[in-house]
């Protein structure tokens, strides 16, 4: 089947599942993986080697002629979208079944299908007007997804608070695109390097994608939507429609002149939302909010490696951008499968328990011993521990870094602290897996609820096994994956295109899997010898309590209070104790919140100023004619003002 077809095929059938699966969930599912299943065919042809694909209709769409073109850039986020569409479908089956949810399911079914045909279209659009049409729609269709239980008050903030945050990113995209038709003459999208006139327009993209992307501090909808969508929209969103933004700043970086900073700028904010999403992350008590800010975290990786690929090729094509770049690439794919596999893990706790809530939680692993190992396998995944697959790609990342501090020892003031700041950040990630892991999975059971919990069904647990062995081929073969980001780094910049690898992929493989062969030897030796010896079971040291309650244990915040007391002077934590009075005190409280700090107290002070002014002119508008002949005078005040500055410059 022709590369056309086969994108003919995918929108035909997601369309389909869009209209129809309110209605019939089977044939929805049976669409939604024709539509996926051809979009990733139609991205690995191109990253196998297969020409690239272009189309032009014949017709107009809002004034100007469809432009479809698929590359190898594009290829490489299409296959995520792919996936992730497909394996969240099935989870869904599961997690929202129309039994539970009869009033939401039907209608998240269809906007899930048409948030992944959304997508999909961003990344085929190549005329800056229908791209635009297709990132509202794709806003849309997330923000309807995201309040599928808008019956809840925290549920229509965390959408609305979502739809704010994109609609200004897309007014700042609207601005990119409309300079940039107006400077070239035409919303065709392509290459445009030669045209140095053009670069200031990337400090307006960045923007625009940032917001999508989730970097700090353009961050503020991140955390509250994907604490509060359901747990299949958050691993969408977290491993793919974040992505959106982080392609926008990819995509116009290889097609537009870069200005000069750009790759420092990039590489300081990768920096810093890597170290502060970590450290908000390991301060979170909602486990799914805690994910979230792991996405912050990653993003930042990522941004780092393209800021050091940007200054690669602007330092005569340096090869150690292009290792940067590729790792930030490979960690495109790799956050997207374990960032899904841990959102569905938190999904599945959700849905046994009825909380998030991370102090309520505890001893699951015993009656989910399923979602425990997978969860624990996304948490090492996420941490870029040996021998997974988020070592592989943040390993090319320091390689790049390293390479480039050394190569270049005038930059190197700034490329080895943004290396310390992913060191730390890494430290940190690890952190938050562990506290994850731990106060939600070991232990005892806080609370009646978690004593209770059960373990998912199969539509649930196969999608998270399809992704964990999804991560287990990168990590053990990544020489595999490398012909493709190669094709992918060729596209993007021409100089990068030839054979060979500049990293030892081959090495790197064959390590891992001794490391994994000796573990699981060391493992099945341990086993052995337990079962020679005879298994018995004894009572543990108890420390001195007899009688050891739940209470006794960790729980998230004294895990994490140390790193909190070294990062307060952003975390702003809110503290509230009570006392204890008397010699026989009956009362004694401690609550600690980590507030929204950027939200709360920076962008929330700020709207309360506009909203006041906004009132007070409302209170204004009274009708009185004095007031509008004042406001008149005043305004032709303001432009003679103007025109006379305008004459005298």
């Amino acid at each position: 089947m022709s590369m056309g077809r086969l994108i003919v095929v995918a929108i035909v059938a997601l369309v389909a599942a869009a209209m129809g699966g309110s209605r019939r969930p089977r044939w929805w599912l049976a669409l939604n993986w024709v539509g996926t299943a051809a979009l990733l065919g139609a991205a690995m042809w191109i990253l196998g080697g297969g020409a690239e694909w272009e189309w032009r209709s014949a017709f107009a769409v809002g004034g100007e002629r469809l432009h479809l073109r698929l590359d190898r850039v594009g290829g490489w986020f299409l296959v995520l979208v792919a996936v992730i569409g497909g394996a969240g479908a099935a989870y869904a089956r599961g997690y929202w079944p129309d039994r539970e949810r009869p009033a939401s399911a039907g209608r998240g079914r269809a906007w899930w299908s048409a948030l992944v045909l959304c997508m999909a279209l961003v990344l085929l659009c190549a005329n800056g007007l229908h791209f635009l049409m297709a990132w509202e729609a794709f806003a849309l269709s997330a923000f309807f997804l995201i309040t599928l239980e808008r019956e809840r008050r925290e549920v229509r903030m965390a959408g609305w608070l979502y739809l704010a945050a994109s609609h200004a990113g897309t007014l700042a995209l609207f601005a990119f695109f409309c300079l940039l038709a107006a400077r070239t003459g035409s919303w065709d999208l392509g290459p445009m390097r030669d045209r140095p006139g053009l670069a200031p327009l990337f400090w307006v993209a960045l923007f625009g994608f940032g917001v999508k992307a989730g970097v700090f501090p353009l961050h503020v909808w991140l955390p509250s939507a994907h604490a509060n969508a359901p747990s299949h929209v958050s691993a969408i969103m977290s491993g793919v429609a974040i992505k959106m933004g982080l392609y926008g700043v990819v995509r116009f970086g290889g097609w537009l002149p870069v200005p000069a900073g750009a790759g420092w700028v990039l590489l300081a904010a990768g920096a810093t939302s890597a170290v502060l999403g970590s450290a908000f992350a390991l301060a979170q008590n909602d486990l799914k909010r805690l994910l979230a800010y792991c996405s912050v975290e990653n993003m930042g990786i990522m941004l780092i490696g393209v800021g050091t690929g940007l200054l690669g090729a602007g330092s005569g094509d340096a090869a150690w951008g292009r290792v940067a770049m590729a790792g930030a690439l490979l960690h495109v794919w790799n956050h997207g499968l374990f960032k899904s596999l841990l959102f569905f893990g938190a999904g599945s706790v959700a849905h046994a328990t009825g909380t998030r809530e991370m102090s309520r939680l505890g001893g699951l692993w015993r009656s989910m011993p399923w979602t425990a190992g997978l969860f624990a396998f996304g948490s090492m995944a996420i941490a870029a521990l040996p021998p997974l697959n988020g070592f592989v790609s943040e390993w090319m990342v320091y390689l790049g870094l390293l390479d480039a501090a050394a190569g270049h020892a005038r930059d190197a003031a700034v490329i080895v602290p943004a290396t310390m700041a992913l060191g730390l950040a890494g430290a940190l990630a690890l952190a938050a897996s562990v506290k994850a892991s731990a106060v939600v999975f070991l232990g005892a059971a806080r609370t009646r609820v978690a004593a209770g919990a059960h373990e998912c069904g199969w539509w649930m647990r196969l999608p998270m096994l399809g992704l964990a062995g999804a991560c287990v081929c990168i990590a053990l073969a990544p020489l595999m994956v490398w012909p493709l980001i190669q094709r992918s780094l060729g596209t993007w910049n021409i100089a990068w295109r030839g054979d060979g690898t500049p990293v030892p992929l081959a090495a790197l493989g064959a390590a891992q899997c001794a490391l994994v062969a000796v573990v699981a030897a060391g493992g099945f030796l341990l086993w052995f010898r337990a079962r020679a010896n005879g298994l018995r079971r004894a009572g543990t040291w108890d420390c001195g309590y007899s009688a050891p309650t739940a209470r006794m244990q960790y729980t998230g915040g004294s895990f994490s209070a140390l790193a909190v007391g070294w990062f307060a002077w952003v975390l702003r934590p809110d503290r509230r104790r009570r006392w204890p009075k008397g010699p026989f005190p009956r009362h004694a409280s401690r609550v600690e919140r980590i507030p929204e700090a950027v939200l709360e107290r920076v962008i929330g002070p700020v709207g309360d100023v506009v909203m006041g002014a906004s009132a007070w002119v409302r209170r204004r508008q009274q009708g009185v004619l004095p007031d509008y002949i004042l406001y008149l005078v005043l305004g032709l005040v303001a432009v003679g003002l103007l025109v006379a500055l305008g004459g005298v410059a």
